[in-house]
This record gives C-alpha cells, sequence and structure tokens, in this order.
C-alpha cells in the first residue's frame, strides 16, 4: 500500500469517528465518483465527435483518422479533468 492510500485510509477512518463529518464522508465519496464519470464522459464524448465527423459528415472518406484524432483529444480532456479536480479538492 503506498503512501497516498495510507494517508486516504486514515482521512476515512478519521471522518467515520464522528457523527457529524458523515456529510463530509458522502462529501469525498461523491468527488471520488465524479472523478471516475468525467474521464469516462471526455473519452466517450470525443469518440462521438470523431465518429460523426468520419462517418456523417466526410462520408466515410477519412475513416478512422478524425475518431482517433478526436479520442485522443478525449483522453487528453479527461485527465486534465482528473488533474484539476485533484488539484481543487487537494486529494
Amino acid at each position: 500500500m503506498s503512501g497516498r492510500e495510507k494517508s486516504l485510509d486514515l482521512e476515512v477512518a478519521s471522518l467515520m469517528r464522528d457523527r457529524k463529518s458523515r456529510k463530509d464522508l458522502m462529501r469525498l465519496l461523491a468527488d471520488f465518483s465524479t472523478i471516475g464519470l468525467s474521464l469516462a464522459s471526455s473519452i466517450f464524448v470525443g469518440f462521438g465527435i470523431g465518429y460523426l465527423l468520419d462517418v456523417k459528415l466526410f462520408s466515410g472518406r477519412t475513416t478512422p483518422w478524425f475518431m482517433l484524432i478526436f479520442f485522443c483529444f478525449g483522453v487528453f480532456a479527461g485527465f486534465r479533468t482528473l488533474y484539476r479536480l485533484t488539484q481543487s479538492k487537494d486529494l
């Protein structure tokens, strides 16, 4: 277990001790679920835009280039969002 995981476990354990801190625990869990959803949705949207450009706009002549390019944009946007969320929440 890495040092970061240990500190997270200690933080969760300390939050569980206090009844009034359950609200903080739920907020922390909501932040973690937001990270996964934002990463997946960014990749999906990038892939979808690339697919639409390839198939609908260019009638399949550019397949799969726009799909690959916008997939990479989606991955980049997803990790940028992941980085921003972790920096703003001080995780």
